[in-house]
């Protein structure tokens, strides 16, 4: 068995998205792929690749008490083998939980999960992961990703869709909406990778600390939302953006990207989810590659390379 799953951006909407504004996410032409073969020994060995071939972790696990055995994880920057695989266990022991039946086997599993982008690009590595989990246990996958993370959850939803979506969580529930958004100037905007691959919870406990009714922002973001789909000049989209990074500014109390890091830049940008890392979304022309290289930022990907 084979489980693919799409990468993810958020375009609009970030921190906004989990009190209910809509949001307008993309998915990405990267993404994660997840193989499932029998074996007779009653184990799971897992084996996670990079996008360059190389195992990067692995792990076996007892059936049917799933129970880790062993692990290795190659990699000295961060964590450590047993926090991945303690991760993991909670995953599969919450799809057994959705699903009692997953898993009942008399055989294992060999499972090989195959990444196509570098895991710093923070594209998705766990929500790819985890909506392939749920589609080989048979279980909701929202549902196995908020009871075992958290998150807003529009990055599964980016994972099943296979074109733009407006998502937007009503009375606790994901409303996913596929939209067409195919702005006429795409051959201007590129997405610029911060160097870093940023971890939304420091971003979201200071959203949540404010405490504040953001109600008015919340709408104001959805109308942004529903104004991207329909702008068709480059300043007007640039206009939006702008007032975009102002709302979110306000609201977690942080520069924007383009105040802390690109002061001087001619175009617009955007930061994407989580604000200090991973992707931001620039508009520009030929000389936005080389404007970025000269500050030491050498990841830049059109439109058309990134979204699906």
């Amino acid at each position: 068995m084979n489980f693919y799953s799409n990468g993810k951006l958020l375009l609009t909407g970030e921190y906004l998205v989990l009190d209910g504004t809509k949001s307008l996410a993309v998915p990405t032409k990267f993404g994660q792929d997840l193989i499932v073969e029998k074996i007779k020994e009653p184990e799971i060995i897992w084996e996670s690749f990079t996008h360059t071939g190389e195992c990067w972790f692995e792990a076996i696990f007892d059936l049917p008490k799933l129970r880790l055995i062993s692990c290795n994880y190659n990699s000295v920057k961060e964590g450590s083998g047993e926090i991945i695989a303690e991760t993991l266990l909670e995953i599969l022991k919450e799809a057994k939980n959705l699903n009692p039946s997953f898993l009942e086997s008399e055989n294992g599993f060999l499972i090989k999960t195959n990444l196509n982008f570098p895991r710093n690009w923070g594209l998705g590595t766990s929500s790819t992961l985890i909506n392939s989990i749920a589609n080989w246990a048979n279980v909701d996958a929202f549902k196995l990703l908020w009871n075992s993370f958290k998150g807003s959850g529009y990055d599964i939803a980016c994972a099943q869709n296979n074109t733009s979506i407006f998502y937007q969580i009503e009375n606790e529930k994901p409303t996913v909406e596929q939209v067409e958004f195919n702005p006429a100037f795409k051959e201007n905007l590129f997405f610029v990778h911060l160097n870093q691959k940023q971890d939304s919870k420091e971003g979201i406990a200071k959203f949540r600390e404010s405490g504040s009714n953001f109600s008015k922002e919340i709408e104001r973001i959805s109308e942004i939302s529903n104004e991207f789909l329909k702008i068709n000049s480059l300043e007007k989209f640039e206009n939006l953006i702008i007032e975009h990074e102002q709302i979110i500014s306000s609201i977690i109390k942080l520069k924007t990207v383009k105040e802390k890091l690109f002061p001087d830049y001619f175009g617009a940008i955007k930061s994407l989810g989580a604000w200090g890392g991973d992707f931001v979304l620039v508009t520009g022309n030929s000389k936005t590659p080389a404007y970025f290289k000269n500050k030491g930022f050498e990841t830049i990907l059109t439109y058309q390379e990134m979204v699906l």
